[in-house]
């Protein structure tokens, strides 16, 4: 039998890279996204069931500023006497997912996390504000690639790690390198383990990383994606162009079907408007391209909504990432563990197997299918929305 505890300052499994928001201010027209896109309605933001905190998060300013958020909501935080989170382990796998995925834990980031790593092809480095995310994305990329129970960690040091980035400025592998790219300057990546928007309202760590970069005098980007749309502390925020955030988006069949908890898509191309119209760099990250039957019609019917998002707004700065699905024979056990019931295809005899450059094995479509894929991606794109910019496609 499992031990009923983990290390809270160790990583966990979770999906990164989230639930509606008011779309007031400037919206795409509900016509305008073929008749897709919800009324206005307020944010359904995530209320965690329990909150605890280490002992030596508290003694951080910002840790005590999340208590404070937190308990300003009317959850309450409990304090923990050491380093150990327990009640976190069920009698099944299924019971113990659901106790991790509504529990919220205020740490400290572990050594390994303040020594950023690159983070190719999307940026020069990895920078982590927070592990975890309440939502229920049934392709999650990080399940079997980390240990233990998805609990949601978010950070107390995040002063310290704010002031560690300096050392990073320039000596990046990716947009510091790469001719296409320059212009970005060196880049962090804040949402590999998480998604900002799902735990903003709860900790205000990515709104304060917005204005250090907007004051920070040095050819640099502070990137971060999101499947939420609930952007309204961000608007009117000083970022001076540094700060690009994209946001994950995929076709209703996916979207509706795999991505438990999050914001309909609709609403987040909203939100996508609303901030480059307050001046943002912004961005679509299309994943995971799912092969689905008549998959041309669905991501049309995405592409257009997209070009009806970003008509007309002046100065737009958009670019987009297209990645395919694919998992590891990790991932879809534990990802089976958590949803037995998914239709997510992921039939190892289907697909190909890939080894990545440590030799991890993971299952991607056959080449012609990822060949087909990244044409009619490249053309439509290109059709449909001009002015945007694909940074990659894997």
């Amino acid at each position: 039998m499992q031990p009923d505890s983990v290390d809270v300052d160790e990583p966990l499994a979770v999906d990164v890279p989230p639930a509606p928001h008011d779309a007031s201010g400037e919206q795409v027209p509900t016509r305008d996204l073929a008749g897709l896109a919800p009324p206005p309605r307020p944010a359904r933001r995530w209320t965690p069931r329990r909150v605890v905190a280490t002992p030596a998060a508290v003694d951080h300013p910002h840790g005590r500023r999340i208590v404070g958020r937190v308990e300003a909501l009317g959850i309450e935080v409990e304090r923990l006497r050491a380093n150990r989170l327990t009640g976190v382990r069920g009698e099944t796998e299924r019971e113990t997912y659901a106790r991790a995925k509504s529990t919220m834990a205020i740490v400290v980031s572990p050594p390994s996390r303040r020594r950023l790593q690159p983070i190719a092809p999307s940026a020069d480095w990895r920078v982590d504000l927070a592990e975890g995310c309440p939502a229920h994305c049934q392709y999650c990329y990080l399940a079997g690639s980390l240990s233990g129970p998805p609990v949601t960690r978010v950070y107390a040091d995040l002063d310290q790690i704010l002031d560690g980035l300096a050392e990073y400025a320039g000596r990046g592998t990716v947009t510091s390198r790469d001719t296409r790219r320059a212009e970005e300057g060196t880049t962090f990546e804040a949402s590999c383990y998480t998604d900002p928007l799902a735990l903003e309202h709860l900790t205000g760590s990515w709104r304060r990383a917005v204005e250090h970069f907007a004051g920070w005098d040095a050819p640099v980007q502070l990137r971060w994606t999101t499947k939420y749309d609930d952007v309204a502390t961000f608007v009117g925020l000083a970022h001076a162009g540094r700060t690009r955030v994209r946001f994950s988006v995929n076709c209703l069949p996916v979207s509706t079907r795999f991505e438990g908890g999050t914001s309909p898509v609709p609403a987040r191309l909203a939100a996508l408007r609303r901030l480059a119209l307050d001046g943002y760099p912004v961005g679509l990250t299309i994943a995971p391209i799912i092969a689905l039957p008549d998959w041309r019609t669905h991501y049309g019917e995405l592409l257009g909504m997209v070009a009806a998002a970003v008509d007309r707004v002046p100065g737009l700065d958009l670019t987009a990432e297209l990645i395919t699905h694919r998992f590891t024979p990790a991932s879809r056990e534990v990802l089976l563990g958590w949803y037995p019931r998914t239709r997510l295809e992921m039939d190892e005899a289907r697909r190909s197997r890939k080894h990545g450059k440590f030799g991890a094995v993971k299952f991607v479509y056959p080449r012609d299918t990822m060949t087909e894929l990244r044409s009619w991606f490249t053309a439509e794109l290109a059709a449909r929305v001009p002015s945007c910019r694909i940074l990659y496609w894997t």
